[in-house]
């Protein structure tokens, strides 16, 4: 079980294959998939401002079919709890994405340098 962050997430929707490391594949390939649920809430931050194309209805609807991607449904509460911990940033969505994998000591397949820097199990390359 890893979790993804959204950038992640955007790059499996956009088959863009080349974005990722061969570890990065292997992680994908051989485990099942998980995202925090703000990773909808940030997909939608990204259409409104025409980052991404799809909604994230679109966009999560194809993953779970494809890829068997699942949204974690670990209290909420618990992860806020956590993620007001994770003091290294101001921006919410990593600090509950982060939260999202610290709270079962999970990869997170993660290409933001200050998430790699911060969380052990953050891994890219």
């Amino acid at each position: 079980m890893i979790y993804l962050d959204t950038h992640v997430v955007v790059w499996l929707y956009d088959k863009k294959d080349e974005l990722f490391t061969q570890r990065s594949i292997n992680l994908i390939e051989e485990n099942s998939l998980f995202i925090s649920p703000i990773v909808k809430l940030e997909l939608q931050y990204l259409y409104e401002i025409k980052r991404v194309k799809n909604s994230p209805l679109e966009i999560l609807d194809e993953l779970q079919n494809k890829i068997d991607l699942k949204i974690c449904t670990i209290n909420f509460e618990k992860v806020i709890d956590l993620s007001i911990n994770e003091q290294w940033t101001r921006d919410p969505f990593d600090r509950i994405i982060t939260a999202h994998a610290k709270i079962d000591d999970k990869i997170l397949l993660t290409r933001d340098k200050k998430i790699l820097s911060n969380y052990d199990n953050a891994i890219w390359k």
